[in-house]
């Protein structure tokens, strides 16, 4: 990467490790973008074939610059590439202005003309994190961006370097002189990296403590910035208004992590984890959807929490059609959502849901008692919530009696035009059943046990998809299972409903959380009881768990940083604030406390020995006499024995000449000095060995002190053992010299 037309050219070692540090900062910034899983095959191949060649290019010390008039033509043309990307392509600002970034990152790296444009590459670079900044809010940007900055504190320092060199007088000059090591020649370059780069480490680890002080400590006036600015997931495509057959199933072959739950008071991962989200209920033969329905805001209470009992019943609505079938004595739960963005605003709730909180400015509810964020800024991310886990016993909803209530909704009735063999089956199935939970449960049990679980998805869809399921293939995932227990029961009268959400999780006992993932995506039915309500039926049968081993345990651990970062510092605001510098004053006081006690104890047991010795002294007077000549003995002993010591230590290397001359020539140009001092010439801090010989202006002192010297530097910066060797005979020459 040289620039055409330097007039001076720097020193080679500070030029190398110029070029290799600015190369390594490009890839840095471009990996990190590359790794949050939003870039584009096409990009991802084309500009890192592109740094590839770069880089082997700087390996063999080569250099290829694009005329400056053709990246001007380059430049032009790519400001209609740029507005075709954006209106047509990727229809996406972030994305298309991403693209932009690349493209001038590698037309700059095949253009250096100037010293500015190497400022031009280090900008781009910054510019591609801050881009996986808003791409991702993973983990594993905080490891990246710590890479990117050591590497950035490093060039910095070499580009500035370089530039001194630039500048000076008698760059040509400038040198970093190899050093001769018991083992090998180290070479300039290396001596200059190693440098550099402890210096850099040294920067980097101010730099962070420091960052994430501020971070932490800076106030707070909301919360999420990051959250609301990444990609969404592809897996809002399974929890809209409208879900075709098929779309859980393609979810569920994703390990991808989409919440952490935390259930209070739950240590062992017992519990049975179901989060309820959107509700569907027209079925037309292909999909699933929910037609507009009227919508109110959840009354909101203390510190944004917001009483769901209350907003459930729906405008028009009896309070037996939004009735859950809970048992008379509630089971109350108390739980946290860590929700990861994937691009739906719907808040996912164990069932069923009595209470919501967190920093939202309003929610909304319907008679499906669903609940969405109608925010639209800020995204659901984090809170918290209480829901009421009772149920009815199989024996009291087989007991239920009643009528369906004559304002249920026709969307819980309907059918489309059905194959006529699903409605014989449904028949078939309840004949035998008295009660609607009997029809339920039978049909239930008919499902999970006469057909198979699978991901496999068929390659063409059928025109009758369930009627495919139920007769032919016999095969398939949640949904179809779902939807034909719906379709069967309404068959019989009794209404019903899909409900997606998630259903299974892994529990991580590092932090106490259950790790919900894309593949625990799941369909269940809600079917309504008369004399009851709502109750849950899920006709799919179990799938095969996921292996256990040694990489999953590991995994956990990761997963419990991504799950801090999440919470820590994605979602940090100013509840998060208020909580940390709470715990922060309590664990002070705590501290200050146990403090106390452990001075006011080590003070009585002070006060105890003293008057132990004051009565041993007052007893036997001699004894304590000798006592304390021993004491002022073994004091005087530990202040002298550090100085005896370190004396005798040089003592011995200005011995070992031969097998350390760097140190012995430091302790005997140490003894150089002093002589000097001694006649009147003392050595300054900032002069250097060569300075201060030149500064002595006695003749013979002089020639002496700078024959001295002379070896000395020969000895200490070159490791000469034969130089090492003259420094006792020449220092007597100092010492003879008038």
């Amino acid at each position: 990467m040289n620039a055409a037309g330097s007039r001076v050219k720097p020193p080679q070692e500070i030029e190398r490790v110029f070029q290799t540090s600015l190369y390594l900062l490009i890839v840095t910034g471009f990996a990190t973008l590359a790794g949050t899983g939003n870039l584009d095959t096409m990009s991802v191949v084309g500009v890192g074939a592109a740094l590839v060649v770069r880089g082997w290019l700087l390996l063999i010390g080569r250099a290829l610059a694009i005329p400056e008039k053709v990246t001007s033509y380059l430049t032009l043309i790519y400001m209609l590439v740029y507005v075709t990307d954006f209106y047509f392509l990727s229809q996406n600002f972030v994305t298309a202005s991403v693209h932009l970034v690349l493209f001038a990152m590698v037309i700059k790296v095949f253009s250096i003309q100037r010293d500015r444009d190497y400022v031009y590459l280090t900008v781009l670079s910054f510019v591609m994190v801050l881009s996986a900044a808003i791409l991702t809010v993973d983990s594993i940007f905080l490891a990246a961006f710590a890479v990117f900055v050591l590497l950035a504190v490093f060039c910095f320092m070499a580009f500035e370097m370089r530039r001194s060199a630039l500048t000076a007088t008698n760059a040509a000059d400038i040198r970093v002189p190899p050093l001769r090591t018991k083992r090998r020649v180290v070479s300039g370059l290396e001596r200059l990296s190693k440098s550099l780069g402890q210096a850099s480490v040294a920067m980097l680890a101010g730099i962070l403590a420091v960052g994430t002080i501020l971070f932490f400590l800076l106030p707070r006036v909301t919360g999420g910035y990051l959250s609301r600015f990444a990609q969404q997931s592809d897996l809002v495509s399974g929890f809209s208004d409208t879900v075709s057959l098929g779309e859980i199933g393609r979810i569920q072959q994703s390990s991808q992590v989409v919440a952490h739950v935390k259930i209070e008071g739950d240590h062992d991962g017992g519990f049975d984890l179901r989060l309820r989200g959107t509700v569907l209920s027209v079925f037309d033969g292909q999909k699933w959807s929910t037609p507009p329905r009227y919508q109110e805001v959840a009354t909101q209470g203390y510190q944004h929490s917001f009483n769901l009992h209350e907003s459930f019943s729906g405008r028009g609505a009896s309070t037996a059609v939004s009735r859950f079938a809970t048992a008379h004595l509630p089971v109350v739960v108390a739980y946290r959502v860590l929700l990861e963005p994937i691009g739906t605003n719907v808040l996912f709730t164990i069932p069923t849901a009595r209470s919501v909180q967190g920093n939202f400015r309003e929610i909304s509810t319907d008679m499906d008692q669903s609940l969405r964020d109608t925010d639209r800024d800020r995204p659901p991310a984090m809170y918290m919530g209480s829901s009421d886990v009772s149920q009815m016993t199989p024996v009291e909803l087989d007991a239920a009696r009643g009528e369906v209530p004559p304002d249920m909704p026709e969307r819980y009735l309907g059918l489309a035009k059905l194959d006529p063999r699903i409605v014989r089956l449904a028949r078939d199935v309840t004949a035998r059943e008295k009660s609607n939970f009997g029809k339920a449960a039978a049909i239930e049990r008919h499902l999970s046990t006469h057909y198979a679980y699978t991901l496999q998805l068929p390659s063409e869809q059928p025109a009758d998809p369930l009627a495919d399921f139920l007769f032919h293939r016999r095969r398939g995932h949640c949904e179809y299972f779902a939807s034909a227990m719906v379709v069967m029961l309404r068959s019989v009268g009794i209404p019903a409903r899909i409900v997606t959400g998630f259903h299974g999780s892994e529990f991580n006992k590092v932090t106490g959380s259950y790790i919900v993932r894309a593949r625990d995506a799941h369909s269940w039915v809600e079917a309504y009881i008369a004399g009851a309500g709502w109750a849950t039926f899920d006709p799919t049968p179990a799938g095969p768990a996921p292996p256990v081993n040694a990489w999953t345990r590991m995994m956990l651990y990761m997963d419990a940083a991504r799950e801090f970062w999440r919470e820590w510092v994605v979602n940090y605001d100013a509840s998060h604030q208020s909580s940390l510098a709470s715990s922060a004053m309590s664990q002070s006081r705590q501290s200050f406390d146990r403090f106390r006690m452990w001075a006011a104890e080590r003070y009585r047991m002070m006060q105890e020995w003293a008057r132990r010795t004051d009565s041993r002294a007052r007893s036997n007077p001699q004894r304590a006499r000798h006592g304390l000549m021993i004491g002022l003995a073994l004091l005087a002993v530990l202040i002298v024995l550090p100085r005896l010591v370190q004396s005798i230590r040089i003592s011995l290397a200005a011995r070992n000449r031969r097998g350390s001359p760097q140190r012995a020539a430091t302790v005997w140009y140490a003894r150089m000095t002093r002589v000097a001092a001694r006649r009147g010439h003392r050595k300054l801090e900032a002069q250097t060995p060569a300075e201060f010989a030149a500064a002595v202006s006695t003749p013979s002192l002089g020639d002496a002190v700078r024959r001295f010297t002379t070896h000395f530097e020969r000895a200490r910066y070159g490791n000469s053992a034969e130089d090492a060797e003259r420094l006792p005979e020449l220092l007597e020459q100092v010492k003879a010299a008038k």
